[in-house]
């Protein structure tokens, strides 16, 4: 044998000797300490079942004894309040906006931003396009609310709010979407 071989051959030595220590010192008191081969990860093979009592029944598995509840892989979806119905949604509004010729690229329903994940501004509607975004609000007064937030960059009519922040309209454009707002419902 090599000088080489020799901490290889002392590693084997160490971990014979660990696994022969780990046998079955238990003096069967409740108060001994498991053993590591106890605690073990499954290995996927058949449990051993349990042996039948004097009387032949076979004690109930752990899985007929109670089933486990399930949880959903995702949370359960956000449920916004309900727009006005005296108010238009935001769709509508963007169909109303194109249908009078004013530029609305890239329509995207965003409504799920209204919830709490999102922007949690509590909104019913959310319609984001590159010229405008529209929002849709529960009511008057949390439109109102959002309105006065943002200032100079938003037009309100009743429960609908239009957002030019990100937008790319130039502000000359803005009177003609207020307009159109203006005449729906």
């Amino acid at each position: 044998m090599t000088t080489r071989n020799l901490p290889a051959l002392g590693i084997l030595l160490v971990a014979v000797a660990l696994t022969a220590g780990c046998g079955s010192d238990d003096d069967g008191s409740p108060n001994a300490t498991p053993s590591v081969s106890s605690e073990a990860a499954p290995t996927g093979l058949p449990t051993p079942q349990a042996p039948p009592s004097a009387d032949g029944a076979t004690p109930p598995s752990a899985a007929a004894q109670g089933k486990t509840e399930r949880r959903p892989a995702s949370p359960p979806p956000v449920v916004l309040p309900k727009r006005p119905t005296s108010a238009p949604g935001a769709k509508q509004v963007v169909e109303a906006f194109r249908a009078a010729g004013l530029k609305v690229p890239h329509p995207k329903d965003r409504s799920v931003d209204c919830g709490p994940d999102g922007l949690g501004l509590g909104c019913s509607e959310l319609m984001a396009t590159d010229a405008v975004t529209v929002y849709v609000f529960p009511d008057e007064t949390s439109a109102s609310d959002i309105a006065e937030t943002w200032g100079g960059q938003s037009y309100q009519r009743g429960a609908v709010v239009l957002n030019y922040l990100e937008a790319k309209t130039p502000a000359a454009d803005r009177p003609r979407y207020e307009k159109v707002l203006n005449g729906l419902r």
